[in-house]
């Protein structure tokens, strides 16, 4: 995958036109010659940014984790020194909003899971999940020195199963749909401020 993210209008483009695309048509029928001909932009464009559709898929969903990085920040600037309280409900609504079925970036991890034996996309996700690692550890790391999460808390190994559970919760939405057994925004938000204090 690219490092990192080169935000000029062209790639904005891709990235937006692939993300209407896979709400359209699912991630295995969104094919590369059609994000070609509804961006309007030539082959050599895309393949300037992308090796192929894995790695473009990819890069929607760092794009998103990054958009939702950027929000988080927003909120943490809005919120007085020693409250997680808001923080936690945003972290807790995004789990919950990626857990249903029609979020982008259950569909595109949803694919690629299942493309994990190709070794390109085994390293995508491998870097996606060191991302995604690397910004829950700096979201609890930016609580503990606001006094909002005690310091005493590995910052490390919390990401860790943050990410443990947030993996669980798509999984269990994956499997157990439709069967009443969803986890909503209230539980996982009582979840993560009872393991963060």
């Amino acid at each position: 995958m690219t490092n990192p993210l080169q935000r000029n209008a062209s790639f904005q483009h891709i990235l937006d036109t692939t993300e209407l695309l896979i709400n359209e048509k699912g991630c295995r029928k969104t094919t590369l010659q059609d994000i070609i001909e509804r961006s309007g932009l030539s082959k050599g464009a895309i393949y300037h940014y992308v090796s192929g559709k894995d790695e473009l898929f990819g890069l929607v969903l760092k794009s998103k984790m990054e958009q939702m990085n950027n929000h988080f920040n927003d909120v943490v600037k809005n919120t007085p020194p020693k409250d997680a309280v808001l923080p936690i409900q945003f972290i807790a609504e995004g789990m919950a909003a990626q857990t249903e079925g029609q979020d982008i970036s259950s569909k595109i991890m949803t694919y690629l899971l299942g493309r994990i034996d190709n070794p390109k996309v085994e390293s995508i996700l491998k870097e996606m999940y060191g991302f995604s690692l690397k910004t829950a550890r700096s979201w609890i790391e930016i609580g503990q020195k606001a006094g909002a999460i005690p310091e005493g808390i590995n910052a490390e190994k919390m990401a860790s199963l943050f990410m443990v559970f947030n993996y669980g919760l798509r999984v269990q939405n994956i499997i157990g749909k439709n069967t009443g057994q969803q986890v909503n925004v209230e539980d996982i938000f009582k979840f993560l401020l009872r393991s963060l204090q």
